[in-house]
């Protein structure tokens, strides 16, 4: 298990200002030390967002390595020897390893990946619509509005809008027949990169997690059969990054290309003409915020709070998620109104700092309704 940034922040656009970063990384990194009672190894960057110089970041967290997108390793300077198929040093001295595009494509393709498989489990059709109202009406909330159930009786069936029932023996066999699938295309993968290799290759799979069991139901069924297949075989072995980096501590020293995984491979998803306006207010607002915490390194009980909580709402204004959604016409209206929030909350707490008036009533009720990060302390901006 590793962490990933705070709020899952899209780090490139807080990079202008090295704290927002900086802030992004270190709560990450002592939240998960204060569930787990050890350091992360690893972390993940949000949408594998790089840009040079966050390693530097990364590695003064105490992390030893993160992942990019396959691009992100193959246009690298130097350019890499091996590829994506072993891990390089940055200049940080923190390791990047590359997502693999052939395993990658064999599950997240639209058109070829096994989770669009006829047999597999219809994501889009619940019973919440497709049953009579009154059959579903003492399931739906109080207002009588159709929703998702979670409930779902139809498979994928092909593209058209006649959809045949789900058979669950049916879907499992066809997980067993892809995770054969994957893991024998694997094998002959690594016996050809071996022999062209003077180190054993990696195959670095990432995919989301929401992937397995929400929008492929069958997900962890395939992964839990691809696990005992590869435990089966002498030539394929399952590891994790430490591990490989253990193994094989000496690195082509180099630096990622700025990359991401998101359409097109770069950040036009988080920086377009729905959401560019929010970056200004998320520096504004942090310049204001960063100052009043170097005003203030010692703050008394109730500033500290204050601060703190104002740290809170910005970290959670960052969430990449909101530029994201704003892309997606869909969500769009939510995701503005709780960047705003957020932003609100934020400032208004930083005026009421600045002016000695803290209110402690309001100050309580957002740490109770905002109350990510416990333990969290505004000086981690200094």
């Amino acid at each position: 298990v590793i962490t990933c940034a705070a709020t899952h922040g899209f780090l490139p656009m807080l990079g202008p200002n090295p704290a927002a970063v900086r802030a992004q990384v270190e709560v990450a990194a002592a939240e998960y030390r204060r569930f787990f009672g050890r350091s992360a190894e690893g972390f993940w960057l949000p949408e594998c967002a790089y840009e040079p110089g966050l390693d530097a970041e990364i590695a003064r967290a105490g992390f030893r390595y993160f992942f990019v997108d396959t691009h992100g390793i193959a246009h690298a300077t130097p350019r890499p020897v091996y590829g994506v198929y072993a891990p390089i040093a940055c200049d940080s001295g923190v390791a990047a390893f590359g997502r693999d595009p052939d395993s990658s494509k064999q599950v997240w393709s639209a058109e070829e990946g096994y989770p669009g498989d006829f047999w597999y489990r219809d994501f889009y059709r619940d019973i919440g619509f497709d049953l009579d109202y009154d059959y579903v009406r003492p399931y739906l909330p109080p207002t009588g509005q159709r929703i998702h159930t979670g409930l779902k009786y139809r498979r994928i069936t092909g593209k058209t809008d006649h959809k045949e029932p789900y058979d669950p023996e049916r879907a499992r066999a066809r997980a067993q027949v892809h995770a054969d699938h994957f893991v024998d295309t694997r094998l002959g993968q690594v016996d050809w990169l071996a022999r062209h290799m003077e180190r054993p290759p990696i195959v670095v799979c990432p995919y989301d997690a929401e992937l397995f069991g929400h929008w492929w139901f069958e997900g962890p069924q395939w992964l839990e059969l691809v696990l005992r297949r590869v435990a089966m075989t002498t030539d394929l072995e399952a590891v994790t990054p430490a591990d490989d980096l253990a193994r094989h501590p000496t690195l082509q020293r180099a630096t990622p290309a700025a990359s991401t995984w998101g359409w097109k491979g770069y950040n036009e998803v988080w920086l377009s003409g729905q959401n560019d306006w929010i970056y200004r207010h998320l520096h504004a607002t942090l310049d204001r915020l960063h100052g009043l915490c170097r005003r203030y390194p010692s703050a008394d009980e109730r500033t500290r709070r204050s601060l703190s909580q104002a740290l809170r709402e910005l970290l959670l204004a960052q969430a990449s998620d909101w530029a994201f959604m704003m892309s997606r016409d869909t969500t769009a209206e939510y995701a503005v109104r709780r960047t705003k929030d957020h932003l609100l909350r934020c400032q208004r707490l930083c005026a009421e700092v600045e002016q000695g008036a803290i209110d402690e009533l309001r100050l309580a009720a957002l740490e109770d309704t905002d109350n990510v990060f416990p333990a969290l302390d505004y000086r981690v901006l200094l």
